[in-house]
């Protein structure tokens, strides 16, 4: 009886761990595996705002992002009525200067509430690359 619970234990926690798997660590390995397109100096409508918890693991929400020469200046979060809010702008790198893009992902941002969140650019992920078609063989060979 102790093996089967323990089993179940077990079966539960890698099920729960499976569908739970971290919304930044499937945005990164997309854009290592497929590159990105440079990021330009604009207001960037379509971001993906990923927050780390401290336990590790991270969540993403909607926002928009304004760009200018190459850094971040200003962050939108997205409400679920689709409007926005302006994040004030005490956040930074971890140098205390203005966040950089490198392949279409800042590097990491800190803010004066104590959170640290990346800024992905998912608009600026490149296509997957075509597959070859595999042959159909005859069946009369």
């Amino acid at each position: 009886m102790e093996k089967k619970i323990l089993l179940l234990f077990f079966l539960f926690i890698s099920l729960k761990f499976i569908a739970q798997e971290d919304c930044f660590v499937k945005l990164q390995r997309a854009f290592d595996d497929r590159g990105s397109y440079s990021v330009s100096d604009d207001m960037h409508r379509n971001v993906i705002i990923s927050y780390f918890e401290d336990g590790g693991g991270s969540y993403c929400i909607s926002g928009k992002a304004r760009v200018e020469n190459g850094l971040i200046v200003s962050i939108f979060l997205q409400y679920d009525d689709n409007t926005y809010e302006m994040m004030n702008n005490n956040f930074f790198n971890s140098k205390k200067n203005p966040p950089i893009i490198m392949n279409g992902i800042t590097e990491m941002i800190y803010n004066s509430d104590s959170e640290k969140f990346k800024i992905v650019f998912i608009d600026q992920l490149k296509p997957k690359k075509k597959g070859y078609k595999p042959a159909i063989l005859p069946t009369d060979l």
